[in-house]
């Protein structure tokens, strides 16, 4: 593999490409209009022009990019995540087109790509699941009817889905009816697709998922756990690993788990088996992600691995270089997805311009960065800038550091998800290690932070006159 072309963009993009140039690999970067004057771009040693700034018009442009590939002599392409990270049809085309695409191969990822079949998949191995429906529903009395034998509550889920849509939670008989169309509907407009089905609703869930990995010759390891349980309308916003509630027996239990997962689909490279934790902890499989996660760095710093590397080593076909027994938990990582949105105000994309824009720096502080001072942030894609991932010997430690340093993290121009990074690491339900999916729900609200803001912004200024008063004295101090 002496080329690879980076499907993506912003700071994925940069993160595989440090990688590739590590393992002496040229690299292509692919960009939008919107994106001419990105890091990315930048960083790569070719860069070409594939569409104007609408995802579907550039970097969904499955056949663009394999035109691209195979005109500058493209041995492989790297999706990153989200845009075509996930889509069966470009894996074909790049395996139609003698091109390596680095990600499972394409029937592992249709399996896993429809939450039915995966669970269907997945059936023979003895994988705890939530109850539920084994296939897709749309007849409303015969789902109600459903729903009452499950018992309420009950969650309606679209079996094309991701990221929170065509997702319903309902709590009573009554409320069915009117929840079921809405998901219904959300799923028809979100996927293409209004299939949708129901499984029990688990209370208090803690969403833990298990890092995989896969070669050519039969040999599946797991890189341990990632708790992914502070989230705000379905998406994960702060990410660590290891988990703090799991012991070293449901550790073991959830990872085997997750290898049959892996298994039952004939999988390849990078994947993350996701589950369900409830408060008793028994663990449910919930989805699998067939391709680099947003969270993995967390992984990356407390096994001492670089993801990105094996994800190519198994994609040319080489043996994992680590067995399972090599592989051991070292310390504590904790990831902040620093997003441009306002926490003041629903976390609503916040778009503009980044007049100020400095990153922290210092041991055990790395930023997954994709942006620049300057730089406007455009409105087409995914509102993250970077990640901020901080590292420790103890979880404290991680949280501590966390706190320090994004408050040497400065941006001016528009709003981002920083202050509730820190209104997560200080609040005594996250560092007690004692919480759930419904963090938001339960503790945060933006009154809570303006008050946050308005204290520290009190202090300030009694410290600002403190040392006023201190210096006015010493300026009164008569000369002898």
């Amino acid at each position: 593999m002496k080329k690879l072309l980076i499907a993506n963009r912003g700071e994925i993009a940069i993160r595989v490409m440090k990688t590739a140039k590590k393992m002496g690999i040229k690299t292509v970067a692919i960009y939008s209009t919107a994106d001419r004057h990105s890091p990315h771009v930048k960083m790569a040693d070719e860069a070409v022009l594939i569409g104007e700034a609408p995802s579907n018009q550039s970097y969904l442009r499955g056949d663009k990019i394999i035109e691209v590939a195979k005109r500058l002599n493209v041995d492989a392409i790297h999706p990153g995540y989200g845009f075509l990270s996930e889509n069966a049809d470009f894996a074909v085309a790049c395996e139609e087109n003698n091109i390596t695409f680095i990600g499972p191969k394409s029937k592992a990822i249709k399996i896993m790509g429809s939450k039915l079949a995966a669970k269907d998949a997945v059936k023979a191995y003895d994988i705890p699941m939530v109850p539920g429906t084994d296939e897709a529903i749309t007849d409303i009395d015969e789902a109600k009817k459903i729903a009452k034998d499950i018992g309420f509550p009950i969650l309606i889920k679209a079996s094309a889905g991701g990221g929170g849509k065509g997702m319903r939670v309902v709590e009573k008989e009554s409320d069915f009816e009117s929840q079921m169309n809405r998901a219904i509907s959300e799923a028809t407009s979100a996927f293409g697709d209004g299939s949708v089905f129901i499984e029990k609703y688990v209370t208090s869930p803690r969403h833990i998922e298990i890092q995989v990995m896969a070669d050519s010759h039969g040999n599946v390891i797991h890189l341990f756990e990632r708790e992914c349980s502070i989230q705000r309308r379905h998406q994960k916003v702060v990410e660590e690993a290891p988990s703090s509630v799991l012991t070293p027996e449901l550790r073991k239990k959830m990872g085997e788990a997750a290898i049959k997962v892996a298994k039952s689909c004939n999988y390849l490279g990078a994947g993350t088996v996701e589950f369900l934790l409830d408060e008793k902890h028994n663990f449910y499989f919930l989805e699998m992600n067939t391709r680099l996660q947003v969270e993995h760095p967390v992984t990356e710093m407390i096994t001492g691995t670089d993801l990105v590397e094996l994800q190519i080593r198994v994609a040319r076909g080489e043996v994992l270089p680590v067995k399972q027994e090599d592989l051991t938990i070292k310390g504590h990582a904790l990831e902040l997805r620093v997003y441009a949105e306002d926490p003041l105000n629903d976390f609503l994309p916040s778009v503009g311009n980044l007049e100020v824009y400095q990153l922290p720096v210092g041991k055990n502080i790395r930023v997954d960065n994709g942006f620049e001072e300057g730089m406007d942030v455009p409105i087409y894609y995914d509102p993250m800038l970077s990640k901020l991932i901080t590292y420790g010997d103890t979880r404290d430690e991680a949280i501590q550091l966390m706190i320090k340093a994004i408050s040497n993290y400065h941006i001016e121009g528009i709003q981002t998800t920083l202050p509730f990074g820190t209104f997560v690491c200080e609040h005594e339900a996250f560092r007690s290690g004692n919480f759930d999916t419904h963090f938001v729900k339960k503790y945060y609200s933006p009154e809570k932070l303006k008050a946050k803001f308005e204290e520290e912004a009190k202090i300030a200024a009694i410290i600002a006159l403190k040392k006023y008063i201190e210096e006015q004295k010493l300026l009164r101090v008569p000369l002898k």
